[in-house]
């Protein structure tokens, strides 16, 4: 029998923007297990919410996450599916993203 490892938040992080910098919040949160001296991440939630730039979803501008058994991006209010090369690509992407917003 195959033991499955017991998957752990690996990080969970809130950055408060101050308005010179765009506003809003940047929240990360990222699940997952170590295996063999190695991290896998299981699960990802990036999101930049500003309330006012968008007011729906919760005020979630831009986001990415494997929700839903599925790799999407979220943009005010519409989620598309995304190609999913792994966790760093994805966070790099973000994080290119929400730079531009702001």
């Amino acid at each position: 029998m195959v033991k499955v490892p017991k998957e752990i938040l690996l990080e969970q992080e809130r950055f408060e923007l101050k308005p010179k910098s765009g506003g809003g919040l940047l929240s990360y949160e990222v699940w997952g297990f170590k295996e063999h001296g190695k991290i896998v991440i299981t699960r990802y939630n990036l999101a930049y919410i500003n309330h006012a730039i968008y007011r729906g979803d919760n005020g979630r501008v831009l986001g990415f996450d494997n929700a839903h058994g599925y790799h999407h991006r979220h943009f005010m209010g519409k989620v598309e599916p995304v190609e999913f090369e792994s966790y760093e690509a994805t966070l790099e992407r973000f994080q290119q993203e929400w730079l531009k917003i702001v």
